[in-house]
């Protein structure tokens, strides 16, 4: 029969396993907890991979320089000491949009950091505000696990009596009792103690929805049933994500009162009154700007919690549509191979150690192959080529397959010298060439050869009609050009 003592020991044993109280007790802690706390903020959850590695690189120098040597690490750099902490679970690294890898806290460091700041800041008091939150707590919970109607009613009852009471009182003398400065400044230290609890409880959520996530693709890649049974199960646990987990549930509950944008105004419009009053200036800025950010806070771990229930039923549903049971435990035994032959070579390889490449790819190992190849013959024979009968082709003379061809130069050459010294507008020219040289092919060898002798274009439009070989016309418009043609004689 185990002891009290041994019962007490080994749940303390189990207590200091979490990565939480691993974090406090290592002899760097309090390296760990200043920088991921610098590294961190309200207004920057996740960092960017190689701007937290520059970022603890430059504070580990400033911090040597200072004289701190005794405090931090002999020879870890920036690089292993995060990922350090990310294989300690106290950073998730992960890739967000437009594939940007980041680090964020993971709810175990947000934990420790809480720890931290609380035993190095403001010592928590026993207070006439912490007993009332205690004693309300326990009212509403007894509340709430009595059915007794009577007990109930009884309850109401007295509760109105005493705030009609209070209703009577300001209306008869016209005041609120003012509530003295130092019971103020207790209620305002219980609600930080309150609000400093929010981040690790919504980054909780989120880890536990994460972990979910991985239990269900693990399952998944493992699961041999019929295809339909998979595919129900699953999509439905992808769904109902937030109701798969006892911190979504609680979350889910909790998410009814502060989910409303209605009551988060109202929650921003009470502080706003608080921070008015002038027992604020007795806190420290840090304080104050705690209070001030309440519902920012409370904003950004919903929308923690919700990226990370977007991201799971993504990653769930596409992993359910592409669901090849036999292909995933390929790839599985595959990197298994591959991390074994890491572990072979690991303990022998030495820094600049030379690697021997695969110079070719190795031999499939088929246990049979076809010997009968198929008949690769059609089953019918093409049909026989048609006959070309040369001589059932008309006759054509070279004159005649010289009026189709290309553009006369020489004679448009001669045609266009022969007209005037000066410039020449190229479309008369074309009019007054004779016939056999007005075919649509002439068109453009004259206008090439206008080019070649220099040529002005106009603003106005210039048309001619173009005869072919076989009498038919066509007309033709292009910007009017004049030719710059020399005199005959000087050519």
């Amino acid at each position: 029969m185990m002891t009290r003592a041994e019962g007490a020991y080994l749940g303390a044993v189990r207590a200091f396993q979490n990565p939480m109280l691993d974090l406090l007790h290592k002899r760097h802690a309090p390296l760990v907890v200043s920088l991921l706390s610098t590294l961190f903020t309200a207004e920057r959850p996740t960092v960017p991979v190689a701007d937290a590695h520059a970022e603890v690189g430059t504070a580990l120098e400033e911090l040597r320089a200072a004289g701190y040597e005794d405090g931090l690490p002999a020879t870890a750099n920036a690089r292993d000491l995060c990922r350090q902490w990310a294989d300690a679970g106290w950073l998730v690294r992960q890739v967000v949009d437009e594939d940007v890898e980041v680090y964020r806290l993971s709810a175990h460091a947000v934990g420790a950091l809480e720890v931290a700041g609380r035993a190095g800041g403001t010592r928590a008091r026993v207070s006439r505000s912490r007993v009332r939150t205690l004693l309300d707590a326990v009212e509403r919970l007894a509340q709430d696990a009595d059915p007794d109607v009577l007990v109930r009613m009884a309850r109401l009852d007295a509760e109105i009596a005493r705030l009609s009471a209070e209703l009577a009182e300001i209306q008869r003398t016209g005041q609120v009792e003012e509530v003295d400065e130092e019971q103020l400044l207790e209620e305002a230290e219980n609600v930080l103690h309150l609000v400093r609890e929010l981040p690790a409880d919504f980054a909780r959520v989120a880890e536990s929805i994460k972990t979910m996530q991985r239990d269900v693709v693990t399952a998944l890649r493992q699961d041999e049933r019929p295809t339909g049974e998979v595919l129900r199960e699953y999509l439905e646990r992808g769904e109902h994500v937030m109701e798969s987990t006892a911190e979504g549930r609680a979350f889910a509950g909790a998410l009814r009162l502060i989910g409303d944008a209605q009551h988060l105004d109202e929650l921003s419009g009470r502080l706003d009154v608080v921070l008015r009053h002038p027992f604020t200036r007795r806190l420290l800025p840090q304080q104050r700007g705690e209070l001030r950010d309440v519902v920012r806070r409370i904003e950004q771990g919903l929308d923690q919690v919700f990226t990370a229930q977007r991201e799971a039923s993504y990653v769930i549903t596409a992993q359910v549509r592409n669901h090849d049971p036999l292909r995933d435990r390929q790839v599985d035994e595959l990197l298994r191979d591959v991390m074994r032959g890491l572990q072979a070579w690991t303990p022998d390889a030495r820094r600049g150690h030379a690697v021997e490449p695969l110079r070719r790819l190795p031999v499939a190992d088929v246990d049979h192959l076809r010997q009968t190849p198929g008949d690769l013959r059609p089953p019918q024979p093409p049909a026989p080529l048609a006959a070309w009968d040369d001589d059932g082709v008309p006759d054509v003379s070279d004159d005649e397959a010289r009026a189709w061809g290309g553009a006369h130069y020489q004679q448009l050459r001669e045609h266009l010298v022969g007209l005037a010294a000066g410039a020449v507008d190229v479309a008369a020219a074309f009019d007054a060439a004779p016939e056999q040289l007005r075919r649509p092919v002439d068109l453009l060898g004259l206008i090439e050869l206008a080019h070649e002798l220099g040529m002005d274009e106009q603003d106005d439009v210039a048309s001619v009609v173009a005869v072919r070989p076989d009498g038919t016309r066509r007309r033709f418009a292009f910007g009017a050009l004049t030719a710059r043609v020399e005199d005959a004689d000087d050519d």
